[in-house]
């Protein structure tokens, strides 16, 4: 699970309608997480008919088993032999892609993957797409710390605060201001034990086989939510600063990195909007 990004000053100034405009919010259960969707909109049941459609798509993809949660951590360590075997299946080279056929194969006997790790971000993204597709381009889709701010607020941008690490669930200490892009984070926090004063999460090095430690957490600023979800863990797994060389080298891409020192490292495409307003909880 992923951290929250909060949406925050969701009320804006009402434009010409008779109706002035607001937020429909609708909230569910799917993917192993809370799903939110809230739409800007005067007409209430044209919006709360198409957040159905939108949920009825999240269910769809969640039934096809593009989303595999694993079990809850418990407070032991696994066997080293069986980490260092396990390490020796982890090659990306040996997945091979037929795009003509639509079908992968891996390569090695043992291997196996699944699609954790941007199944959320693409539902954000097929979910906003038939907001949009029904006439609701203004619009906030969230499944956990995966999340879609389409449009804008009544032609302001949407506000979303980003999670302190080692703060209270609602606590965050950075402010973006955003139209029409995705945010998706990943940290070290959700799931997790502290054995021997060392934590150990669910978000896994796999040059290692142990969970990474070269930050706390990794918020990702991209077009959509299938590309940032896509490069939240790589980054944190990476660090700040390869994974901050990765995200400077795609367009339209931007992160806020927590380090493994609490140190916060923004990058130069996130200036003016992404603001800082304390630092993260030691």
């Amino acid at each position: 699970m992923r951290l929250w990004l909060a949406v925050i000053a969701i009320t804006g100034v009402a434009g010409a309608q008779e109706v002035p405009a607001h937020l429909v919010a609708r909230a569910g259960e799917a993917m192993g997480t809370t799903v939110e969707i809230k739409v800007w909109t005067s007409d209430d049941a044209r919006a709360r008919a198409a957040m159905g459609e939108a949920f009825d798509e999240i269910f769809r993809l969640e039934k096809r088993g593009l989303w595999k949660f694993d079990h809850d951590l418990e407070a032991k360590l696994p066997d080293p032999k069986e980490v260092a075997r396990r390490k020796k299946l982890i090659d990306w080279r040996k997945l091979v892609i037929d795009r003509a056929a639509g079908t992968l194969f891996l390569r090695a006997k043992g291997m196996a993957m699944n699609l954790g790790g941007i199944a959320k971000g693409y539902a954000v993204d097929r979910a906003t797409k038939i907001l949009r597709a029904r006439g609701f381009p203004d619009a906030i889709v969230q499944a956990g710390g995966d999340l879609m701010l389409s449009g804008s607020k009544g032609g302001a941008p949407w506000n979303a605060g980003i999670r302190d690490p080692r703060g209270e669930r609602d606590a965050y200490f950075a402010v973006a201001t955003v139209k029409d892009h995705a945010f998706s984070t990943a940290g070290d926090y959700e799931r997790f034990f502290v054995l021997d004063g060392k934590r150990y999460h669910h978000i896994l090095d796999p040059r290692t086989g142990y969970p990474a430690t070269a930050a706390r957490s990794v918020t990702i600023y991209a077009p959509d939510a299938t590309t940032a979800d896509g490069l939240d863990d790589a980054v944190l797994i990476l660090g700040p600063t390869a994974g901050m060389r990765l995200v400077e080298s795609l367009p339209g891409v931007g992160a806020v990195i927590v380090d493994g020192r609490n140190r916060v490292h923004v990058s130069k495409s996130l200036a003016g909007i992404v603001r800082v307003e304390r630092a993260p909880t030691p």
